[in-house]
């Protein structure tokens, strides 16, 4: 019981230290070629900090506990959006751009469809989950073209010299590095170490987290759903936590959008493809309908933002968390009555 707390408080305090590092190295790199952060948050921060589900989802299914598997990625997205952007736009509004609604929403949403329709036969197979893979894989190289063109685009004069300007008035406002002074080699060092120790402080977390749990005698499902869902997005929360004090929103949204599509098809897929699983039928019945409620919920809102003030403010912050508690307080009413 003692070496379990000590797991998650130590693991917690290693978190915030990477997590800081980590967005370091983001903006570093983004800001010295000139790439859009909300890609970068979607294709390098989302997946990075996405890693940790990838890891412990592939653990249990090969230790063959396919509910910690299918709750720890699934209860992630839900926590990423309720949770992580519920705090996040307490703490300050998230802008929102029109090109989270183009590209990062609808490959979001159909990964979302597409895995419903893959287990509506109660099983996914090593089929489905190279169906899954398949698919992230067309999305990661799209989002490289997407940075790649981007990029070409930007070394026109007469755009380089408007987004030196938006850059210009960016650095006022939120303090960002000049591309100049920007070292490559020591953004990507921040980057990469940040990620492997919140990798391992996640791991840690989830480790003690899991012992605890497994002593109260909770299920796998509700395990996966709950702590260790919670515990694989603490690197989502704190990054878009540390992206919001810093004014970093397109990364606070592009990191959530990029972590649930990675988790929806690579984490699921890896899982699969390591050991079919069988769906419970809470899984689809309760949570997969959440994750689905709350994803068209973000993009509605996200759509009426635009309309407004291209924001999202704190009263979406608190409807998030009130989600959020409404789920966990469900949850604990079915395990109190399994």
């Amino acid at each position: 019981m003692i070496l379990s707390l000590l797991a998650v408080a130590l693991g917690l305090v290693l978190l915030i230290f990477s997590a800081d590092a980590f967005i370091d190295g983001a903006v570093g790199i983004a800001t010295k070629y000139h790439m859009p952060k909300m890609l970068i948050g979607a294709l390098i921060i989302g997946v990075g900090t996405s890693a940790p589900e990838m890891v412990v989802s592939a653990l249990s299914a090969l230790a063959g506990s396919p509910g910690i598997a299918l709750g720890n990625a699934y209860g992630s997205n839900i926590v990423n959006i309720t949770l992580v952007l519920g705090v996040t736009a307490l703490i300050a509004p998230i802008a929102i751009q029109k090109d989270a609604l183009k590209l990062d929403f609808p490959w979001l949403i159909g990964a979302t469809i597409l895995t419903v329709v893959l287990m509506l036969d109660g099983h996914f197979s090593r089929l489905d989950a190279i169906i899954l893979l398949a698919v992230m894989l067309v999305n990661i190289a799209t989002q490289i073209y997407i940075a790649k063109t981007h990029a070409k685009a930007a070394k026109e004069s007469s755009i380089l010299a408007a987004y030196e300007e938006a850059e210009e008035e960016a650095e006022e406002d939120n303090e960002l590095p000049d591309p100049d002074e920007v070292h490559v080699g020591k953004s990507l060092f921040r980057l990469i170490v940040g990620l492997f120790v919140m990798i391992g402080s996640s791991r840690l977390i989830v480790w003690g987290a899991v012992e605890l749990a497994t002593l109260w005698g909770l299920s796998d499902l509700i395990i996966g759903l709950t702590i260790v869902a919670i515990g694989t997005s603490l690197p989502e929360l704190i990054s878009s936590i540390i992206a919001a004090r810093r004014g970093e929103f397109d990364l606070a949204l592009g990191n959530v959008l990029g972590s649930n599509l990675f988790n929806t098809l690579a984490v699921v897929g890896i899982a699969a493809a390591i050991e079919p699983m069988a769906v419970a039928a809470e899984v689809l019945s309760r949570d997969v309908m959440v994750m689905c409620a709350i994803t068209a919920l973000l993009f509605l809102l996200c759509a009426f933002a635009l309309r407004g003030n291209g924001k999202l403010g704190r009263g979406v912050g608190v409807g998030f968390i009130a989600c959020f508690i409404g789920y966990s307080t469900w949850l604990a009413m079915s395990a109190l009555g399994a």
